[in-house]
């Protein structure tokens, strides 16, 4: 059986699984005695797999050779986010009846890119429906995380670019055996071995929301949600739900999985260190201590001289506030805590929008369920700073580091640079296609920033006034998809499927 998926293409074996998983929220509209949603999702699921069957019976083996290169996994990565979601929002729309297909499309391509924007009013939407976005987030969060390693690791995309240099010389032997494998073996191998890593993580994390007073079905959707770093809620944010902050603490820990890859694996070169060792986490863990202690105090300095009354609950609430809701931006899942207004007020910024926005383009660790730029590049970016910084004030001096640190100076900052000029462009040209659109210079550069960075919550929590999507014309709503899918697989990604050269060789 196994070997028959292997002379599959992989985007077929991906939609295979996609209409199996809707069984899951066929499976509890019956539970619920919501028929009408029940039957949407179970008979979309036997059609889609009565025909991906036909059609794999047709195909036959000889039409999946063309696909085991790791260009052509990629290009079925690319088509799955393009195309994937068409089957995804059928059942979507049928159940919901009061919308149109493009916004049933808009609402999967936001969830399978863990990005979390949505258009519509949580209470618009049946329960099953929002199992259903937030458990398609959560498959695209495992997506990405098997993706990482099977695919964007041995072409060098996706962060692992600025370690190229590196990991070339410090790989093992399974290591190699595993890249020289086929990319449908590599896919399945690494989801043999993350899976029950990510599933396992899932359950813990929506057992002990239970435990802290949330319903089932709120806990598995914030479970869900905080793994693939999606944002996405039934209830409208964290902050209205029964676990309090106790809730918000575990995920928070739950969060620290998203700053780097060895928190959770080591299937890759990039995650061969120390863990207190890794740069992107100590990174993290420093921009997250860092924003929000800045922000408190700001104003509890001033605060301490007028009555210390109350204070300290006071302070300690509105750090707390800081701490959760910086790193849920950094890992761009987007999720508020409850005392995130008192952050704001202790801070007294007017516009602390821009700090999440901010946050979000930084991202978190490489080849995790988080967008952005990648801390991976940041520190690559700070290493050779510094190193100018040095040679202004010694000319002549050599630096003093590891060989591993002087490749990822000269050779990672370099590829650090052009993934941050491209992210700068695409923002910049996205920006600029909303504008001419119709929608307003900042509300443009919001949307598109949320877009870019998959940090979907940012359109309603970093402006004045939140947007509402659903209002956009069908054009602008088309190029989000399109800003989302380029966010989540980046334009370096896109330009190597677009290189005559790299196919030929």
């Amino acid at each position: 059986m196994l070997e028959r998926l292997h002379e599959q293409s992989l985007l077929l074996i991906l939609f295979g699984l996609a209409a199996l998983s809707m069984l899951l929220p066929a499976s509890h509209a019956l539970i619920i005695g919501d028929l009408v949603v029940a039957r949407s999702f179970f008979y979309t699921s036997g059609l889609a797999l009565a025909l991906l069957v036909l059609i794999g019976l047709a195909r036959g083996p000889r039409g999946a050779r063309s696909h085991r290169g790791d260009l052509g996994a990629l290009m079925a990565l690319l088509s799955t986010f393009v195309l994937l979601p068409v089957l995804l929002a059928i059942p979507f729309y049928d159940a919901l009846r009061t919308t149109t297909f493009l916004n049933a499309y808009f609402e999967m391509v936001s969830s399978l890119t863990t990005t979390g924007a949505t258009l519509f009013d949580p209470a618009r939407l049946p329960p099953s429906l929002h199992l259903w976005r937030a458990q398609v987030g959560w498959m695209g969060g495992l997506l990405i995380w098997v993706a990482a390693a099977a695919i964007m690791a041995p072409l060098s995309l996706g962060g692992f670019e600025v370690t190229a240099a590196v990991s070339h010389n410090v790989g093992t032997t399974r290591l190699d055996r595993f890249l020289r494998a086929g990319a449908v073996r590599r896919v399945q191998t690494s989801a043999l071995r993350l899976g029950p890593v990510y599933a396992g993580l899932t359950a813990a994390l929506w057992l002990l929301l239970i435990l802290g007073g949330d319903e089932p079905l709120v806990a598995l959707c914030h479970a869900m949600s905080t793994l693939a770093t999606s944002g996405i809620s039934p209830i409208g944010g964290i902050q209205y739900a029964n676990s309090g902050i106790g809730g918000e603490m575990v995920i928070f820990l739950f969060l620290l999985f998203a700053l780097s890859r060895i928190t959770f694996a080591s299937d890759t070169a990039v995650a061969r260190h120390g863990f207190w060792k890794d740069p992107e986490f100590r990174i993290g863990l420093a921009i997250v201590v860092a924003v929000p202690t800045l922000m408190f105090l700001r104003h509890w300095l001033a605060a301490l001289e007028v009555s210390a009354d109350g204070d300290a609950t006071i302070g300690f609430r509105a750090l707390w506030g800081g701490l959760f809701t910086v790193l849920s931006f950094l890992t761009t899942t987007g999720f508020e805590s409850a005392d995130w207004d008192a952050a704001q007020r202790m801070s007294g910024l007017h516009t602390p929008g821009m700090i999440l926005m901010g946050l979000a383009m930084v991202g978190g660790g490489v080849a995790t369920t988080a967008g952005g730029v990648k801390l991976l590049r940041v520190f690559a970016l700070y290493l050779a700073g510094l190193r100018e910084m040095e040679r202004l004030v010694h000319p002549h001096s050599v630096a003093g580091s590891g060989s591993r640190t002087s490749r990822i100076r000269r050779h990672g900052a370099f590829q650090a640079w052009i993934s941050f000029m491209l992210f700068a462009m695409t923002l910049a040209a996205a920006t600029a296609i909303l504008a001419g659109l119709g929608t307003s210079f900042e509300n443009s550069m919001l949307l598109s920033t949320a877009a870019l960075s998959t940090t979907g919550p940012l359109i309603s929590l970093a402006a004045e006034t939140p947007v509402d999507l659903i209002t956009l014309d069908p054009w602008s709503k088309g190029v989000l998809c399109a800003v989302m899918v380029l966010g989540r697989l980046e334009l370096l990604a896109i330009i190597a499927l677009l290189n005559r050269n790299l196919w030929r060789d």
